[in-house]
């Protein structure tokens, strides 16, 4: 049972949202002639304004209130001798009265509006800097396109299993590929908040979340270019295990929960050994002559992510998980299982999603999923291993491989070892 809302509560959060406001502004406003003309005292007022109309249950007044206010501020604004074309002052006044007419519905959701404005009006210049120098048209673009793929296809694909696609939710596809892209975007962001200096630890990790796969080959290259830095590729390389791990669990969450606890103590032990073996190649790296030096600092990619690659993952995740199902269908769960683990050595998560989808059909149950997401994670290994050799050489498997071989021990014996 909701308790009423005191009315002197009303009035402290409106009065608080009015203050946090109109300090900014205060601070804004400039002096003499020039000077705007609302205020600390003036957004104060209006924030009590609206607390007291809606406390007076008088509809008409709330809204002749509100008219008013967007009255004197655009009188104020046609008036005003400054060449600034900006509306952000009078906007807020507007925006200050509705917090307080909402403070005397939800004070929570108008103090969390409160702070919020003044956050946004205190954090101006980043603001500005940011949408104007900080982020490039390219990522801007790239960013629009994360927003459409969250926030326009996806409440717009069925979400129910369709037959075509062997009774697939096609939203939980889509999904999958929506959390791809803010992973790859994340990494991105990271590299340029942290900067390169922070190692090619930080530019594996990263990478690891579009391909771990091929993050070993592209260290390996990077290692076979300049020897001096077989280090610190190798501790990129290994960095990309745990976002292999933390995707795998991810992926796990979204198609099956039952199969994700199954696989909690796994990912956890391998998360562990993946950490340690990253950090302790990164800490020999340190002693590598040129690890300092600007050519050993990796750059950020071009792109936030690579849409085409996680189109290909949907597409790929998708082709697996029918054929999956479909084996299992007309040869039985023993083959199903085989054709899972298989495609391990393609795609790990790929693998993990077609094993859900039979836990969450009811076709296996969640603790026999483990024996063969563990194949294909052995699988999927031996192919970073193999790409790390033919693209890095003798030396740079010999670096990586005992990392790889420490987490495969500790994925398996957590399954086995520990029980």
């Amino acid at each position: 049972m909701d308790l009423p809302i005191s009315p002197w509560v009303t009035l402290a959060v409106a009065l608080g949202s009015g203050l946090l406001i109109g300090v900014d502004r205060e601070r804004r406003k400039g002096s003499g002639e020039t000077r705007a003309a609302a205020g600390i005292r003036t957004f104060s007022i209006t924030a009590l304004a609206g607390a007291l109309a809606q406390l007076l249950g008088q509809p008409l007044l709330v809204a002749t209130g509100g008219l008013l206010v967007l009255a004197l501020s655009a009188l104020h604004y046609w008036r005003s001798p400054t060449r600034d074309p900006g509306i952000t002052s009078e906007v807020a006044l507007f925006v200050t009265y509705l917090l307080g007419v909402t403070a005397a519905i939800d004070p929570v959701l108008a103090g969390a509006g409160g702070a919020i404005v003044a956050v946004l009006l205190a954090a101006r210049d980043r603001l500005h800097h940011f949408a104007t120098a900080w982020i490039s048209e390219r990522e801007l673009h790239d960013g629009l396109i994360l927003a459409a793929a969250a926030l326009i296809v996806w409440p717009l694909i069925p979400d129910r299993p369709l037959p075509v696609l062997a009774a697939i939710n096609p939203r939980t596809v889509w999904q999958l590929v929506v959390l791809l892209l803010a992973l790859q975007a994340v990494g991105y962001l990271a590299l340029r908040l942290f900067g390169a200096h922070r190692g090619l630890a930080l530019s594996g990790l990263a990478s690891g979340f579009v391909s771990s796969t091929a993050t070993f080959a592209a260290m390996g290259a990077r290692a076979r270019a300049d020897p001096s830095l077989v280090s610190a590729c190798a501790a990129g390389a290994l960095a990309s295990n745990l976002a292999t791990l933390v995707l795998m669990g991810l992926v796990g969450a979204t198609v099956s929960a039952p199969m994700l606890a199954a696989m909690a103590p796994v990912l956890v032990a391998g998360a562990l050994a993946a950490i340690a073996g990253a950090g302790l190649t990164a800490w020999t790296a340190r002693g590598d002559p040129s690890s300092s030096t600007p050519v050993a600092q990796p750059q950020a990619p071009a792109r936030m992510f690579d849409l085409g690659h996680s189109l290909i993952f949907a597409v790929v995740l998708t082709g697996l998980t029918t054929a999956v199902a479909w084996s299992g269908e007309r040869f039985g769960a023993q083959a199903a299982l085989a054709g899972a683990a298989l495609a391990g050595l393609a795609d790990v998560h790929a693998a993990v999603a077609s094993i859900g989808t039979l836990v969450a059909r009811g076709s296996l149950q969640a603790d026999a999923s483990l024996l063969p997401i563990l194949l294909g994670f052995t699988a999927n290994t031996g192919s970073k291993l193999v790409a790390a050799a033919l693209a890095g050489g003798v030396g740079f498997a010999a670096r990586v491989s005992p990392g790889l071989l420490a987490l495969l021990a500790a994925v398996w014996a957590a399954r086995y070892g520990w029980s």
